[in-house]
């Protein structure tokens, strides 16, 4: 006969179910509802810093037009009309006295004379070139002259709009005679820019005399027995017709300019995402545009991806198909620890070592064939990519090796089995089947390099300007500024709410859909091989 239970003693079911409650909840319920919450707060986060983005930055197009309708109104668009004409004559003056360097070079190291030698076979050149250059005197005197009635509008104009902020902050505070003391001038800009339109038939006359004299300059244009200088000027005679073809077009817009003109808001936008110019602090205009930044960008990012990929992928196939476990146990650890090292310790090191190494090494005579070398400057996209590079190993190693691990060991003693050799396996077996994850390795690293910070503020040089691509490869020696660089140097000295603030902003959220977009074309390889292979 079986024993009966008192009533009174816990059964040991409902011992264990209170046991293993907590605030009203199972062991199962409470840690769904930890991870879960957590996934939530992640979610909430994300959601509230792309608001914030968003609300700081998307004020900065209302605020960019208004700064472009001032630039209009006070006259500097019409005298940069000009300037444009001025600014290319020194492009081409630039091109001019490349050509004379790469010839001192070719009479000094290839034909072995000396430096005064050098110079004087080049007497005629300079006295040609010197000719060129003085050409746009009167362009240059009218535009200078030009630049500083427009400046003083615009100085007129932010006086009072000074003055209307401070009476509108006085009469918010009750201040109400102190705010009617403040005397606030009205500027006319169609009686102040009547100065500037004047002087467009003093800009034909000097526009006509200056392309009268280029042209007479052109078929006395020094020649050279070497065809690859003959080469380069007969491309600056070709640039020179060029420039001077635009010159009607010029006085066209200059004719049909009008102060009035609205600026549309989609102007603001594409000057942002389309503008070749980040100019900030100007006497006469900013400009906020992030093609400089994001070239410069993708060129850093470019380097290091480039060495980062064959070195971080190329460890990870070693130590886990090839290493033994005692060079396992040594080199996993060693790449890992670089992840360790902090980012600002890398750029000191670009800075006082890498650096110098690079621009010494780029002297040595025997290494003149490589394109770029000599090197001028130490710190350019070059030293930062390289150093990038350190930082995203670790990340495309890791990830790779771990995704090298997740292959079925069944599809290796298949291969085996078939009379495979082990680099056969690997090349035909093991990397196709860990494909996703390599690449989802690679993006990552690519994630990792292009949100750095420190070391291309350090070691990329900061010259916010577009690199001259026409040099080939050696453009990768020229400094260039970054996208997260230019955040990190310039928000801590902007003032909270102006244009330049919010400009700041829009770049990050720049940042912010680039890394969406790595994402979403992750997501699209891995899913496409994952079908291809199914």
């Amino acid at each position: 006969m079986e024993p009966v239970l008192n009533a009174e003693e816990p059964k040991p079911f409902a011992i264990k179910k209170t046991r293993t409650r907590f605030l009203g909840l199972t062991l199962d319920e409470t840690i769904q509802t930890f991870f879960g919450g957590n996934a939530f707060v992640a979610v909430i986060v994300l959601a509230l810093i792309t608001l914030f983005l968003v609300k700081e930055g998307a004020q900065f197009f209302t605020q960019n037009r208004a700064s472009m309708t001032v630039y209009r109104q006070a006259g500097l668009e019409y005298v940069d009309l000009m300037r444009q004409q001025e600014e290319d004559h020194i492009a081409l003056t630039r091109y001019l006295f490349d050509v004379r360097m790469q010839a001192i070079r070719q009479y000094t190291d290839a034909e072995g004379l000396p430096l005064a030698d050098a110079n004087a076979r080049l007497v005629a050149f300079d006295e040609w070139s010197g000719q060129y250059s003085d050409a746009i005197e009167p362009v240059r005197g009218l535009v200078s002259e030009l630049t500083d009635v427009a400046s003083a509008i615009k100085t007129k104009f932010t006086i009072a709009e000074d003055k209307a902020i401070e009476r509108a902050q006085l009469l918010d505070e009750g201040k109400t005679e102190e705010a009617a003391a403040v005397v606030i001038e009205t500027v006319d800009f169609k009686t102040e820019l009547a100065v500037l339109t004047g002087t467009l038939p003093m800009f034909k006359e000097a526009s006509v005399d200056f392309a009268g004299q280029l042209t007479a300059l052109l078929p006395t244009a020094p020649a050279f027995s070497d065809a690859v200088l003959q080469a380069r000027m007969d491309r600056f005679v070709a640039l020179t017709r060029q420039y001077l073809d635009g010159f009607p077009e010029v006085v066209r817009r200059m004719e049909t300019w009008d102060f009035e003109e609205p600026i549309p808001l989609a102007r603001s936008f594409t000057g942002f995402i389309f503008g070749r110019q980040w100019l900030t602090a100007s006497f006469w205009q900013d400009w906020y545009g992030v093609i400089p930044l994001f070239v410069g960008s993708l060129m850093v990012s470019a380097v290091a991806l480039t060495l980062a990929i064959p070195l971080g992928v190329g460890a990870a196939i070693y130590v886990n198909q090839i290493a033994t476990a005692r060079e396992q146990r040594l080199i996993k650890p060693c790449i890992e620890f670089i992840a360790a090292i902090p980012s600002v310790v890398l750029g000191f090191f670009g800075i006082a070592v890498l650096g110098e190494a690079l621009r010494a090494l780029s002297q040595f005579e025997n290494l003149h064939w490589i394109p770029g070398f000599p090197i001028a400057e130490r710190l350019n996209a070059l030293t930062a990519g390289c150093l990038l590079a350190l930082i995203a190993v670790p990340t495309i190693f890791t990830l790779a090796e771990d995704a090298l691990n997740n292959v079925p060991r069944a599809f290796r003693e298949a291969s085996f089995a078939l009379g495979a050799t082990r680099l056969q396996t690997i090349v035909k077996i093991t990397i196709p089947a860990s494909l996703s994850g390599i690449v989802s390795a690679v993006l990552l690293g690519f994630g990792r390099v292009i949100g750095e910070t420190m070391v291309v503020l350090l070691c990329a040089g900061n010259r916010i300007a577009i690199p001259d691509f026409t040099a080939g490869v050696t453009v990768f020696f020229q400094p260039v500024h970054t996208m997260t660089g230019i955040i990190a140097q310039e928000m801590g000295e902007v003032v909270r709410g102006s244009i330049h603030y919010r400009a700041l902003f829009m770049v990050g959220l720049v940042l912010f859909v680039i890394a969406l977009l790595i994402n979403f074309i992750a997501q699209k390889i891995v899913r496409r091989y994952r079908i291809s292979i199914g």
